[in-house]
């Protein structure tokens, strides 16, 4: 049997410390011990983006990183984001267009479009489609996703 390892790391603006099960993934430390349900568990194999989560800075895939691996960085959920009112534009838009339907997709998919809008680079429709590439969609076919993403990107049309 393996032994909890003691791990800090900074969640959502939150210093965290606990002891963690060394084989335990990031996103299930988040979801059952810290009670941040917003990044989901579809696939576990790091396929279908559900996961996603930024590590000092940088989009992750929740599902394929060891909380025990994130000791000492910081970790941003969609919880984080939204109470920061940095999605704010975004999330807008992906409401007036519909981008969304079931749900389970949304939050990785708001983090990987804002991860993109960060850059100030004005992307075209399918330099946007490339870098949502890796977060799967069931329910809305991705037109009204890219839309969304276009008109914060590039104003509306």
């Amino acid at each position: 049997m393996e032994l909890a390892r003691e791990t800090t790391l900074t969640v959502n603006g939150q210093r965290v410390a606990r002891r963690i099960e060394p084989r335990m993934h990031l996103v299930d430390f988040l979801r059952e011990e810290l009670g941040l349900t917003g990044s989901h568990l579809g696939c576990e194999h790091g396929v279908c983006g559900a996961c996603t989560v930024r590590v000092n800075g940088d989009i992750v895939r929740g599902c394929l990183m060891l909380a025990v691996q994130a000791d000492g960085c910081t970790v941003e959920t969609i919880e984080g984001l939204t109470d920061s009112k940095e999605l704010a534009p975004l999330q807008k838009a992906f409401h007036e267009r519909n981008a969304l339907q079931c749900g389970f997709c949304t939050p990785g998919m708001l983090l990987a479009a804002q991860d993109l809008i960060r850059t100030g680079k004005k992307a075209s429709r399918e330099e946007i489609r490339a870098h949502i590439s890796g977060n799967y969609c069931r329910c809305t076919g991705y037109q009204a996703i890219v839309d969304a993403i276009e008109e914060v990107i590039h104003g509306p049309r």
